[in-house]
Formats: structure tokens, sequence, C-alpha cells
């Protein structure tokens, strides 16, 4: 029997490998009679900051990763697969549906018991994956404390969502950048008075106040850089990230914006929408105000406003062994973004390798590193001591692969090269595995 606490994406895949391997897991969640500040649905695997798992072209860092967490057994991305929405090149899902398949699935497993309660302290007795995710709390937060010393941090911010509904369809577009995929998003054009009416309230808005302690450890991950913050590093910041026009024809004018809002299908039905890139932190009446200037959102409803929470996470390199279990102690395994891998899918893949190598460590058998030359092994490496400098989260992407052997200068071709040179290396490690 194996323990697995946590019913996030690293959970349940966590006790999926388990349990495909034939033995019986116990998955602790303590939904529905708790939750953390960012989670709201009752569903195992709930995704919160956004409904993308990142980009699905072989040739990418996202998409390589799912591929080779495919190859694993993943049970996360085939859910995701049969519940995605529409999002140009990216993998992105409808939350409640997807939520809902991955709790079907591990509810069904036989060989999965899942108790709705939450644990308070490390189980002494057998061998246990810690899931818990970058909130964890109370009782558990500090029974890993003690084992593990003092947590890192860094602060993650989500995107405000918003109606269909309320749009207005005359001055907004269906588009994808450079017309690939079938109009995915909506876009809002701005010419460069609106640009710089909005920029200017945005930067002079008011944020959400932080705790005394938030605001001795404030330190903002760049992946999910709140809107506010990036629009205050110069006034075109934006117009070089989420709001480049480039690629975007306004079909209205034939003309490329200034610089464009877009929007991606929140759920299946196309009812609702977020913002993509506008994570955000300011007071929930200045997100109505400075977005609603918005071209297109001036009536807009806003069914969730952005949200900022505080992440903590071990100090993995010092902590974890590369298969991720504790140094100190190997009956303890640890998977997530506890871990210090950033995102959702990247969670997911950990949470896959843990699961395995619990397996590996009940019979006995040498645990399963994936080479560096794999985004899960470069991934793995990073995390259990391949981390130069200041430990801090890492999500997958091509530049923690090693060298090619021979330099490609265009970018598309070296990253294809990339992965055919991972997909081979795992390929050829699961043979002997």
């Amino acid at each position: 029997m194996v323990k697995v606490i946590g019913g996030g994406l690293a959970g349940c895949e966590a006790a999926w490998q388990i349990a495909n391997a034939g033995i019986e897991v116990e998955l602790y969640e303590m939904k529905p009679h708790k939750y953390t500040p960012a989670h709201h649905y009752k569903g195992l695997a709930e995704l919160v900051c956004s409904n993308s798992l990142k980009a699905a072209r072989h040739d990418s860092a996202a998409g390589l990763l799912k591929e080779e967490m495919e190859k694993l057994g993943s049970l996360i991305v085939p859910c995701a697969k049969a519940n995605a929405v529409e999002a140009g090149g990216a993998l992105a899902v409808d939350r409640e549906n997807f939520s809902d398949s991955v709790t079907e699935k591990i509810m069904s497993n036989p060989l999965i018991k899942v108790i709705d309660k939450g644990v308070e302290e490390i189980p002494e007795d057998g061998i246990v994956i810690i899931a818990t995710g970058p909130l964890t709390a109370g009782g558990l937060a500090e029974s890993i404390r003690k084992k593990c010393g003092d947590y890192l941090s860094f602060f993650d911010a989500a995107a405000p969502i918003v109606t269909y509904e309320s749009l207005d369809k005359e001055k907004v577009f269906f588009a994808s950048r450079y017309d690939r995929g079938d109009a995915d998003y909506i876009n809002c054009p701005m010419n460069k008075e609106e640009y710089l009416a909005f920029y200017n309230a945005l930067i002079t808005a008011e944020s959400a106040p932080l705790k005394e302690f938030d605001k001795r450890d404030f330190k903002v991950y760049e992946g999910c850089m709140p809107v506010e913050v990036l629009a205050k590093r110069g006034e075109d910041t934006m117009r070089f990230g989420p709001l480049k026009p480039v690629g975007l024809i306004d079909k209205r004018t034939g003309k490329r914006p200034y610089a464009v809002v877009q929007l991606r299908k929140e759920n299946a039905e196309g009812t609702m929408y977020n913002l993509v890139g506008f994570q955000t932190n300011l007071k929930f009446g200045e997100q109505k105000r400075v977005f609603s200037m918005i071209t297109g959102l001036e009536n807009a409803e806003f069914v969730r406003y952005g949200v900022m929470h505080r992440n903590s996470f071990i100090d993995s390199p010092k902590l974890l062994s590369p298969d991720y279990s504790l140094k100190e102690n190997p009956d303890i395994f640890f998977a997530g973004q506890i871990t210090g891998v950033e995102g959702y899918i990247e969670s997911a893949a950990s949470g896959i390798m843990a699961g395995i190598n619990a397996v590996k460590r009940i019979k006995g058998e040498e645990p399963l590193i994936l080479p560096q030359e794999t985004m899960i092994g470069a991934l793995t490496a990073y995390i259990s001591g391949g981390c130069s400098g200041e430990f801090q989260p890492m999500g997958c992407n091509m530049g923690i692969l090693p060298d090619l052997p021979v330099r490609i200068k265009d970018k598309k071709q070296k990253y294809a090269a990339y992965a055919d040179r991972a997909i081979e290396a795992l390929d050829i490690t699961l043979k002997k595995s």
C-alpha cells in the first residue's frame, strides 16, 4: 500500500502509475471539505491559473514533454486531449470536464481508494508521495518544514475571466496569430491612443495589499508575471509580450493593430473567455475599471477576477534524489510544484516519475532516472542538484537540454532535433528498464 497525499495533477499521475503496476494506493484529498485559497472545484486535478497545458507541437518544449509523458503511461494527457477546446497550437481544455474525466478514471480504478480528508503530518510507516502543491498549509506544512527545513517561495497570479455574451462583437474579431488554428482567439485591437490610455491607467491602478509575511518574501515568478508589474517595466513591454500585434490583421481595417489583447476559451461551450497574459494582483474594483478600457470589453461581465497567491516549494537540490525521494528518507517522495517544477504538465510529469520510482522501491529495483536529453530528465536533473545559484522554479524549455553535437542555426529545425533526440533517448531507456 502506497499513500499519495494530494489529488492534483501530480498526485493523480502518481496514483495512476502505482495502481497500474498492481499495487494498492490510498489517495488523500482534502476537498470537498476544505479548499486552498486558489481552488474552487470539487474534482481532482483542478486547473486553477489557466486552461492551457501549453504548446502541442513536437518541436516545442511543452509538446515534447507531453509526448514523453504519454510514452510513460500518463493519465493527464489523454484526458486533456479528450476535453480539448480550440486554442491554436496549444492544448487547452474545458477545466471542469477535464477534472471530471480525471476524477472518473481515478475513482473507477479498483486499486485506488480516494480518501477525502486532509493529512496533518507525514505518515511514518510505508512509502508515501507528498504531492500537495505550492499552497500546502496547516499541520502537514509544519511536518514538512521539520523534516526539510524552511520553504522557499514565489508569488503566482491568475487572469480574469469574462462572459462571451458581454463582449462587444462589433469591435473584436476572431483569429489566431499568423492564421494558425481555426480562429481560436478573440482579439481586442487597440490603436496607439487607446493603448496609451489603458497603459497609463494600468500602471497607476491600486494593487491588493500583501500581508506583512508575504511582503518580506515577495518574489514574482517570471512565467506568471502580473500584467501591471510587466507594464511598469516600460511603455512598450506589453506590446512585445501578451499584447503583441504581430501576426494579426484586423479584418475590419485590413491593418495590423497597435496592440492586441487576446481572449481564449475557458470552457468547451465558449460561454467564458480568459484574458491571455493578464495575471494580476489589482484590487477587484480596479480590474473592472481598467480592463473595461480594453476594446470590446467596455461592458464585460467578469465571472472571476484575477488573484495572486504565495506559492511555496522545498529546497529540492539539497533534499531530493533524482528519483524524487528524500535523500535522508528514501521512503518519502515528493512530486508537483512543491518540488520546484513550474507548471501543470511539469507537475504531472514529476508525479509520473515519483509513482514509477515508488513502485521500483517496493520491488527492490533500481530507480528509473531518465537521461538529461529528455525533457523530463532535464527537469529532474535541475531540481535534484542541477541548479546553479539560487534555486527558483523551472518550467520546461529547450534551454535546459544538453547542446546538440552539431550546431543548427534554424530555430525550428534545432528544436525538432532536440525533440527527436529526446524521444530516441527515452525509447532506448524504457527498453532497458
